[in-house]
């Protein structure tokens, strides 16, 4: 994942090439730090005006924990680990996976293009707000009981596509 910023960092400030997205697979990000959520006000589409968590479209040949990652710091300029699936969201047209994650560093800044504002807002504030979706208050519900949700399994396998990644019941615990 730090690869993968990095690579963002050294192509130019957020100007990325989007020929490889993968239009019917998406992500987000939901950050819960000290009480507060990071959100971005979007400015375009059906979002414009609202405050969401950030996300967006994973690219071709990208896990869906990586481009979690990436999406998060191109929106806010925030570097996030993610944690576990807290939702899962699709239809016939595409899917959207949430992740919980862990900030890691950064000062969260809008990205002047697909937001124009982005914030720490208290958890118990954002749930009570009009310009806050409805998609975005289940999702923050969700990260704060993280514990339910499905954490990275490790295991041993053999792919030709490469490494997989299971995330699951924890039986562990």
């Amino acid at each position: 994942m730090r690869k993968i910023l990095r690579q963002y960092d050294q192509e130019g400030n957020g100007e990325m090439e989007n020929t490889n997205t993968n239009w019917g697979q998406s992500v987000c990000g939901v950050v819960i730090r000290d009480g507060k959520v990071l959100l971005a006000r979007h400015t375009y589409g059906a979002g414009k005006g609202l405050f969401i968590v950030p996300g967006g479209y994973t690219e071709y040949g990208e896990t869906p924990q990586d481009a979690m990652v990436r999406e998060v710091f191109e929106e806010t300029k925030v570097v996030v680990e993610p944690q576990r699936i807290i939702g899962i969201r699709f239809n016939p047209h595409d899917w959207y996976v949430a992740f919980s994650a862990r900030y890691v560093s950064g000062e969260a800044c809008s990205d002047g293009d697909e937001n124009d504002a982005v914030v720490w807002m208290e958890f118990r504030e954002a749930l009570e707000r009009s310009d806050v979706p409805d998609l975005t208050k289940k999702l923050i519900q969700c990260a704060l009981r993280e514990e339910k949700g499905f954490p990275l399994l490790p295991y041993e396998g053999k792919s030709k596509q490469g490494q997989g990644y299971l995330f699951g019941i924890d039986f562990a615990e």
